[in-house]
């Protein structure tokens, strides 16, 4: 019998929840905004790696090139332009050139300002000057008679560096999981909401005490409906996640030689977390919820859960914290850093575990405390 009002209760719910079009926005709407996320940060790394060689190249000199310095510049891509001290000011604050060069004696001064443009350029001029440096230093070791290989084979210097991962490709990824998991939250939001306040406000919860189902039947149910739809969402969400990962790498020159496709122990580990995490942010929309009077009370107290959500995983994030067994105890922290591992492919099983028990432990008190709620007349009726 406690089943079948559980289950009653959680078609009741379901049935209202894909009928209101606000709840169905919420669910699907929201996860489109990933891919925006995820194509368009792409976009823009793309462009900043990009501006070093294509954009920021052009550099003006107040002399003539010899031979050598023609070649070292074409093979380096400069746009270079003559011209004398004056005009390459005056073309330099016209944003004609990038920077420019003036020689006297030996002595080479770069000029320009402290911003991108010339940030990029000085780049390139350093590396300009390095080659065109070696190029003089052989020739002069040649005239007097040092043999050049011999000298620049002193010694022999070798790279053994392990290869790391692309950071942008981690950064992309761990945005967008972080993404998921506010998506999971605004979705639970609203049906949170309309399954306590709305009801209290439309007067149909007193209808729903009325029948001979437990106060812990309805509670359980709500909860269900409003985990089912999170869950829902997060699978959304990650499809589409996956999907514009995959498409920014084959799009990308960014994500060259980056296989941006998730293996399918991380997509497994990734449905775990979004079930947990929608159970935990189901349960907690429903106890702030039913505390409030009205819909719009309740929308206003259940603002703060979506920061509270999605910042201590971007701290973690930008401070690079590292995942451990203690850390996979704490709420909201520790579905942030599972999320990091599942992307780097580092996955510690007790962890998953370890947060499977946390949540179960949160998820419990927040519903005992919720079915205690729904015992009292002053929680449940305005007047």
């Amino acid at each position: 019998m406690m089943k079948s009002n559980i289950f009653n209760v959680l078609k009741k719910e379901l049935r209202e929840t894909y009928r209101d079009k606000k709840s169905l926005s919420m669910m699907f709407i929201i996860p489109l905004l990933i891919p925006v996320l995820v194509i368009g940060m792409s976009a823009l790394f793309d462009v900043q790696m990009s501006k070093t060689e294509n954009t920021y190249n052009k550099i003006g000199f107040d002399y003539a090139f010899n031979e050598a310095e023609k070649s070292v510049a074409k093979e380096m891509k400069i746009d270079f332009t003559y011209a004398k001290v004056d005009k390459l000011k005056k073309l330099y604050e016209e944003g004609k050139i990038d920077l420019y060069i003036t020689r006297e004696n030996n002595i080479y001064t770069m000029h320009g300002s402290d911003n991108e443009n010339t940030s990029y350029a000085l780049i390139l001029a350093e590396s300009y000057f390095e080659a065109y440096k070696g190029i003089l230093e052989n020739e002069y070791l040649a005239k007097n008679g040092v043999d050049t290989i011999e000298f620049n084979n002193l010694i022999s210097v070798k790279k053994d560096l392990k290869t790391e991962d692309n950071y942008f490709a981690n950064y992309i990824t761990n945005y967008a999981f972080l993404f998921i998991i506010m998506a999971i939250t605004i979705s639970a939001t609203y049906p949170a909401t309309d399954t306590t306040a709305g009801e209290k406000e439309r007067g149909t919860l007193e209808t729903l005490l009325t029948f001979p189902i437990r106060s812990k039947d309805i509670i359980i149910g709500k909860f269900l409906s409003v985990s089912l739809s999170s869950i829902m969402t997060g699978i959304i969400s990650l499809v589409l996640t996956i999907v514009s990962l995959v498409i920014a790498g084959n799009t990308f020159e960014l994500y060259e030689g980056i296989d941006m496709m998730l293996p399918g122990s991380s997509m497994l580990f990734s449905i775990i977390v979004i079930i947990f995490y929608s159970f935990l942010i189901s349960g907690l929309c429903i106890a702030i919820a039913s505390k409030c009077k009205t819909f719009k009370e309740a929308q206003s107290a259940l603002t703060p859960l979506t920061f509270i959500s999605f910042f201590p995983g971007m701290i973690a994030f930008m401070i690079e914290v590292k995942s451990s067994a203690l850390l996979s105890l704490v709420p909201f922290l520790n579905f942030s850093l599972l999320f990091t591992d599942i992307t780097n492919g580092s996955v510690e099983l007790i962890n998953i575990l370890l947060m499977i028990v946390s949540t179960l432990v949160v998820i419990s008190l927040v519903l005992a405390i919720i079915i205690r709620q729904y015992k009292s007349e002053k929680v449940l009726f305005s007047n």
